[in-house]
């Protein structure tokens, strides 16, 4: 209950009488929706009234909207949650019947699989209502997004391909000025990168690619996907390039063998050696690997690695320039 002064209770009644001032204050007792607070004490005037009062919050009828949720809803929509939070369906009510009046007129809808976005559009006008509150609102009516026959969608793949050809060597970059670099070494005609013939450069953007690479096969062309293809990835030698790698070829295992690209990492390592002072790792950064990446290279690489590793220093995938892909890593 709130507390209020007698003095603002009668704001509105100031050029009424007392007596009509003191009727007024009765009423509101008589109905229930202010009571005395006794310990206050009182005005000083005949008849009496006390210095403040307790506003009573009045019950809402919510009869109609019962009746509403037992006997008018489609029987997809479980009305348990919301008989027991009325409350919360006076909020949720406006996105409840647009998804009921979906549900009647346009259920054959869902037997066709669409995005996130487009189905949320579809049933509420609003396409980003799904995933900004719409998860809370199905889980309430005991539906969840599996039931709206939805699809995610991906950051689509940037790549580029300069043959066709198949089998064929792709190569992953962490970063986008090597991407740009390597694409551009290709397009001059020169089809080795460190030695290595690659046929195709994929932009992977750090962390970003686990979500890109998420329908691989649904976001490249059939010959990227063929099974006698070999998948190299390339990024920073820090602790977060480290482990990018590694939980990325953890989550294709078994359909993919992504390895490090030898050739290019032995190449940072040369040029790491005559840069003198390496730049500092960014603070904070994840150093939960697995040591997975290390067992493709030598005893003595990787004790050099550890090294730079433990001294809180990193290589850039940009110590690398175009200037080096004609050479062998």
């Amino acid at each position: 209950m709130k507390r209020i002064s007698l003095e603002e209770l009668l704001k509105p009644h100031l050029d009424e009488s007392y007596e009509q001032q003191y009727q007024y204050i009765q009423n509101l007792v008589g109905q229930g929706r202010i009571k005395p607070v006794q310990s206050a004490g009182g005005n000083g005037k005949k008849p009496a009234l006390c210095r403040s009062y307790w506003i009573i919050e009045q019950k809402k009828d919510y009869s109609m909207l019962e009746e509403e949720l037992k006997y008018q809803l489609h029987p997809m929509i479980s009305v348990d949650y919301y008989l027991s939070h009325l409350e919360c369906y006076v909020k949720d009510r406006e996105f409840v019947l647009k998804l009921d009046q979906y549900l009647r007129m346009g259920q054959d809808m869902l037997s066709y699989p669409e995005s996130v976005n487009e189905r949320s559009f579809e049933i509420w006008n609003r396409e980003k209502f799904l995933v900004e509150q719409g998860k809370a609102v199905l889980k309430r009516c005991g539906l969840n997004t599996g039931d709206l026959n939805i699809y995610g969608t991906s950051e689509p793949l940037a790549y580029y391909s300069h043959t066709r050809k198949t089998p064929q060597n792709l190569l992953i970059l962490e970063n986008k000025d090597t991407f740009y670099s390597m694409r551009r070494h290709l397009l001059e005609g020169k089809g080795r990168i460190f030695g290595e013939d690659i046929s195709t450069l994929i932009y992977g953007g750090g962390k970003r690619i686990f979500r890109s690479f998420e329908d691989f096969n649904f976001c490249v062309e059939p010959y990227m996907t063929e099974c006698g293809n070999s998948i190299y990835y390339f990024g920073d030698l820090d602790y977060e390039g480290i482990g990018i790698y590694e939980n990325f070829a953890q989550l294709f295992h078994g359909r993919w063998e992504i390895q490090p690209f030898l050739p290019a990492y032995l190449m940072m390592f040369r040029k790491a050696g005559r840069a003198g002072e390496l730049p500092k790792t960014k603070e904070k950064q994840n150093r939960n690997i697995s040591g997975s990446f290390f067992s493709y290279f030598s005893e003595e690489q990787n004790r050099k690695m550890k090294e730079i590793l433990e001294k809180e220093e990193y290589i850039p995938q940009e110590i690398l320039n175009i200037s080096d892909f004609c050479q062998k890593g």
